[in-house]
Order: structure tokens, then sequence, then C-alpha cells
């Protein structure tokens, strides 16, 4: 058994004496850097204009944003009316959203270029050119979305989530469908964390009822193992029993869904898929060596480490920009 292997075995069996998964809880999430935030959401933005979708969302909703709604932030610094975020646990953190609040915003009047691969070489999806977006955040639209009173009602809006006015939601429930009312949300997103959720059906039909007709839904997947093999796809080669002590009680670890379950579960949702930009990897392992519950993956499954996926309603009214 390799180091990272018995790392993470003797972790998940530590979480089922009580108290240590909550210590260890109270550290997990989100990120400091504001430049990150900035660079996540413009790079969701640029792609969703490459890709013909509206790349001036008003209502946006993100899964899973962890102790920092720094991208979200950015989402209404750039012109959203209003933000929901949903995580399993509820992890955030005001202080935090304050200082990288304040950060975003010089970012934006700056018209700071997306900061790229040299400075966050692991962030996906990767762009033709990190210029700042102009062709996007033009002078009327910026001068409306950094206009002073809006952004101090945003910078209000930290903390306070459960004002019904407060342009900022904040909820741990979004397995819960009726988090959100039906049809509301012009664009769902999430970075890195769709390989974390359970239950991934639920998840997907929660999405396709909050998003409006005219929406759509932008999340960057990261299948590697996430620490919990030496190898980046190790992971598929655990036993149901070992991974079921990895897990231990955690909330959540990966779910270990490759690139084409979640392609079928969005099909099977109503979904129709405008981009699937696929990065690979090449793996050590043959499918014969995985373990029985992933012997049957494909060969492309097996090398696809990562996958930017923005899809729309299969309805007559999707919208598309030109």
């Amino acid at each position: 058994m390799k180091l990272k292997q018995l790392q993470h075995l003797a972790y998940g069996i530590a979480t089922f004496v009580p108290g240590v998964n909550d210590l260890h809880l109270k550290g997990r999430g989100g990120t400091d850097s504001a430049r990150y935030c900035y660079s996540v959401w413009l790079r969701h933005l640029v792609m969703a204009k490459k890709n013909g979708l509206n790349p001036d969302p008003k209502i946006v909703a993100e899964l899973g944003p962890g102790n920092s709604l720094g991208v979200g932030l950015a989402a209404l610094i750039a012109g959203g009316d209003k933000y929901f975020a949903f995580d399993v646990v509820e992890y955030a953190n005001a202080e935090k959203n304050q200082k990288i609040f304040d950060e975003l915003v010089e970012l934006f009047k700056n018209r700071t270029p997306i900061p790229g691969e040299d400075e966050f070489p692991q962030v996906k999806p990767c762009l033709e050119e990190y210029e700042f977006p102009a062709y996007i955040l033009d002078e009327n639209r910026l001068q409306y979305a950094l206009e002073p009173s809006r952004i101090e009602k945003i910078r209000n809006s930290i903390g306070d989530f459960q004002h019904k006015d407060s342009l900022i939601q904040y909820k741990a429930t979004w397995y819960d469908t009726s988090g959100l009312e039906k049809e509301s949300v012009d664009m769902i997103y999430s970075q890195a964390v769709l390989e974390h959720v359970d239950d991934l059906e639920g998840t997907y039909r929660a999405m396709y009822l909050w998003l409006k007709p005219t929406g759509y839904i932008s999340h960057q997947i990261d299948f590697k193992c996430h620490g919990t093999a030496d190898d980046w796809n190790g992971h598929w080669a655990h036993s149901d029993l070992m991974w079921k002590l990895m897990r231990g009680s955690q909330p959540y670890l990966i779910n270990r869904e490759p690139h084409s379950t979640h392609i079928k579960i969005l099909s099977e949702a109503g979904f129709k898929i405008i981009c699937d930009l696929k990065y690979e990897l090449e793996s050590r392992f043959t499918t014969s060596e995985l373990a029985p519950k992933f012997k049957s993956i494909s060969g492309d499954d097996l090398i696809i480490s990562d996958a930017f996926i923005q899809a729309v309603k299969k309805t007559e009214g999707n919208y598309r920009s030109r």
C-alpha cells in the first residue's frame, strides 16, 4: 500500500471518532485569492461568449463555493443582480469574503488581465488569450457595474445572507429542489466541485428545474484522485471496501465517477451539451487493472483528467447570443 493511500485510509478511519471530522472541516473549502476567483469567473464568461451563450447572466447560482464566495462576488461585481450559493456544509466566512470582495473590485476597476496558466497552472478551462475581455465587459457595462452605490449594496450583502433583500443567498441544501424557484436562474456554475457530489442524478435534476429556458450550466470537473492515490487515476483501482474506509464518516470526498457518467446523466436530465472540452493525462493503468466497479469504463474515460462542460435545456427556447 502506497503512502497517499495509507494517509487517506488512516484519516478516513479516524473520522469515525466523534469530533475529528468537525475539526477538519473548519479549515476546508474556498480560497483566500481574489485573483483566483477573478480568473475563474472570467474564464466561465469567456467560454460562454465563445460558445454563443449569454455572457451577462443576471441571476447566478454556484455549487460548492466553500468558505470563499469570491467567484460569486466576481459575478455580482461584473453586473449580476443576485447570487445563490449552495453547499453541502456551511462554510462561509464573512471576514474573508469582505477582504476578497474589496480586492476583486480593484481588479475590475483596473481592467486587470485574466490570471493565466503561469499563475494558476492547474486551473481549467485554459483560454486562447488572457487579456481583459473588454468585448464582454465594455465601458458601458463596467460603468453600471462599478457604480459606487451598487458596489456598496453588494458589500452590505456579505454576511447578511438571511435577509430577503440580500443580493447573496447562501444555503447548505443544494439537493433540495425547493431551494430555488423553478426556472429562475440564468446560469449555474461550479469549479472542481461536481466530482465531490454523491447524488449526481439529483443534482443535475435540480439544476434543470432551477434553470430558465434561456439559461445554461457551466462546470469545470476534475476527475483526478485528489490525493487519494499516488497515480492521478489510482482512485479507480481502490476496492469498494478500501474506498469506504478511506471515506470514513466525511460528508464528502470524491464520487469517482468518470467523464462519461456525467455526460449520460446530463442527457437524461434534459440537457443539450454545447461545450465538452476534455483534458487528458497518460494512464499507467489499463482497464483490466482497475477495481471491479471500474473495469468496464472506456479507454477514453481512463485518460480524461478534467472536462469543462456547458449545456442548455433541451427546449425550443434555448438562447444563443451572437
